[in-house]
């Protein structure tokens, strides 16, 4: 790596007097900006092939699925599965003694060990690495491959931009005392009566997780349903298995708004109309209506690379911007908002770099997982979906309580279904909700990929007992949509 002012000619000139100012420009094979699941292993790939490269990353390793997503959440979920096992052993004959609670200040602490274990182990792997330069600040833009952190230019003909994204709190709340996502894993304290705006994924893992600790949970959706891009059997599922555990839901919520009380809590005011506001009282208020990619202040106008009006960033099947060596991956680039389709970017880009492989984003097939309990495992398509768009197809079913496996673990909640297409008897989506469901998915999703017929998996022989065993079953009695 060397300092190098023979591009100098080409930029901005209020850009030249800041650097001629310093008489410092360092140049790099890469620059990576931001160290979640696609920035981090790019940047030990590159390195590892040779090339210098500037990561930048403005708060901690790991990004959002090590410190506040992924590893966090599923710790809590954990936890208060654990509390609902001890509630629940008079029903498979084990008598457990009444008193058991949640110490929620322990739990944050494991959750802590867990997330600083693996911000620890990136950040030891950086220092080690002779071809990382590491840069702790907030990147931005200056011309189209100009960088500046912390007062310093970096410059490089490869850009790749692995921001995320951070929790959306809309218009009015700014003056409310709420959590997000981020925040509530910060609490040492069980809040007494959690109110919690978005009846989506987050909404509901937080809403079961803290009911489950203790907490009274109302879950507030403007929606008709809960996660409503889902099947209608998913969404009733998901509520009335939440509803027996004592979370309450308010769907329909029109004219929503919150506003501090005189007890020191909250209070969400819904459903405007001539007789008045329903208002509900809580002690805390947690904002679970989506997210937002954390694009606006890298001054991406000044390198003109395109964003759309959410400020994603636009690329193309291979993760490129519309500006020739700029890259967008994970969240930031609207393409998937999951661990494993940031991880996916990192790998189209780093086997198309240096394997000679054509990877595209384009090849991938939409999964993910719903982590309430029992979880939900999703590939594809929906029925709803099929139904839409007027497609031919063939639908499977089995409910948990016809499982012997569910049966005996005494978790029969849910069912298991697929959508086939009629001609081609390929599987086109897939749903697992009950127990298992967020591993058992993934034999679906092979054959998707193995791009074979159901025929295949309908004929295979599973071991038994199991609950993956029921879907050769499902698959002997598919019924036109």
């Amino acid at each position: 790596m060397e300092s190098s002012l023979n591009k100098l000619k080409q930029w901005p000139e209020a850009i030249k007097e800041r650097i001629m100012d310093r008489k410092q420009i360092t140049t790099f094979d890469a620059i990576v900006i931001g160290s979640g699941q696609a920035g981090t292993p790019l940047a030990f790939k590159l390195a590892s092939e040779g090339q210098k490269v500037a990561f930048i990353e403005k708060e901690h390793f790991g990004g959002t699925c090590v410190n506040n997503g992924c590893t966090p959440t599923k710790a809590y979920v954990a936890s208060a599965r654990r509390m609902w096992e001890a509630q629940h052993g008079d029903e498979l004959g084990i008598e457990i003694p009444p008193g058991t609670k949640a110490n929620l200040r322990a739990i944050k602490t494991r959750k802590d060990k867990l997330v600083q274990n693996s911000v620890n182990g990136i950040a030891k792997g950086v220092e080690n690495h002779e071809n990382i330069s590491f840069f702790k600040g907030e990147a931005r833009f200056e011309g189209d491959k100009i960088v500046e952190v912390n007062h310093t230019f970096l410059t490089a003909e490869e850009i790749y931009i692995n921001v995320g994204g951070r929790p959306f709190v809309p218009d009015g709340y700014e003056d409310i005392p709420y959590l997000t996502n981020q925040s509530i894993l910060e609490l040492e304290e069980l809040p007494e009566h959690l109110l919690i705006i978005g009846g989506s994924y987050i909404g509901l893992e937080f809403g079961q997780m803290f009911s489950r600790l203790g907490s009274t949970v109302t879950i507030i959706e403007r929606g008709k349903a809960i996660i409503g891009k889902e099947d209608e059997e998913t969404s009733q599922t998901i509520q009335r298995m939440m509803e027996e555990e004592g979370v309450d839901f308010r769907l329909g919520a029109t004219c929503l708004s919150a506003k501090k009380n005189g007890q020191g809590g909250i209070t969400a005011q819904i459903n405007c109309s001539k007789e008045g506001r329903l208002e509900i009282d809580g002690s805390h208020l947690l904002l679970a209506v989506g997210r937002r990619p954390n694009t606006a202040n890298l001054q991406l106008e000044k390198t003109g690379v395109k964003i759309d009006d959410k400020g994603f960033i636009a690329v193309n099947d291979y993760l490129e911007t519309n500006v020739k060596g700029i890259f967008a991956l994970g969240d930031c680039n609207g393409k998937g908002a999951f661990t494993h389709t940031a991880y996916n970017d990192y790998e189209i880009l780093a086997e198309n770099k240096f394997d000679g492989k054509n990877r595209k984003v384009s090849d991938r097939i939409t999964t993910y997982g719903l982590y309430v309990d029992p979880p939900l495992g999703r590939v594809g398509i929906t029925k709803k979906e099929a139904q839409e768009k007027g497609m031919d197809v063939l639908i499977g079913h089995r409910p948990m309580n016809k499982v012997a496996r569910a049966r005996e673990k005494g978790e029969t909640k849910g069912y298991m279904s697929v959508v086939v297409d009629a001609k081609t008897k390929k599987i086109l989506g897939a749903t697992v909700l009950g127990v298992g469901g967020d591993e058992i998915i993934s034999g679906l999703i092979n054959m998707m990929y193995a791009d074979k017929s159901y025929e295949v998996i309908r004929d295979s022989v599973q071991p038994h007992p199991t609950v993956s065993e029921l879907i050769p079953t499902m698959l002997e009695s598919l019924t036109k949509l």
